[in-house]
């Protein structure tokens, strides 16, 4: 990873393909598992494309840690300035049909360095997850090479 701070980690990747290209697989959820590096993202629920902030799309996940093993998360985008910025909160759905979020997020940052070269920065950012909350999940909750096996997986998607 290229930085980490008490609430926030990323990692920096150059992708061998145009900035359209890349925001393009990122703006697809079922792309999502393909680009995980935990594994942990099975597949998407809500097929379609990612257009606006405040859309919302659920994941099908797998844990062996979480209570329930097999679970969803029901995420809802937060920035979406094509083709530069996506980024999403991850959270739950309620019994009820509302969304209760942690705290935490996800954001990609692209950077076009020419015609087919882009620089990717993911950010995974729990500043604003409460105390509570953290006393029960450590963070960030995944191992350290998964930001960095994931920008690996996107460039594999856009460069293909």
């Amino acid at each position: 990873m290229d930085g980490i701070d008490q609430d926030r980690v990323s990692a920096v990747l150059t992708v061998a393909a145009p900035v359209t290209r890349v925001f393009a697989v990122l703006a697809d959820p079922a792309s999502h598992a393909a680009i995980d590096g935990t594994g942990w993202v099975r597949h998407s629920v809500d097929r379609a494309p990612l257009t606006e902030p405040g859309q919302v799309f659920r994941m099908g996940m797998y844990h062996p840690g979480h209570p329930d093993g097999t679970y969803r998360t029901a995420n809802r985008v937060h920035v979406l300035e094509p083709p530069h910025a996506i980024g999403w909160f991850t959270g739950t759905e309620q019994e009820d049909g509302s969304l209760r979020f942690g705290g935490w997020y996800w954001r990609y940052d692209l950077a076009p360095l020419g015609p087919d070269r882009t620089e990717v920065t993911l950010t995974y950012d729990w500043s604003a997850v409460p105390d509570s909350v953290r006393e029960y999940v450590g963070f960030p909750p995944f191992p350290p090479e998964h930001l960095p096996d994931s920008l690996h997986h996107l460039a594999s998607l856009a460069e293909g």
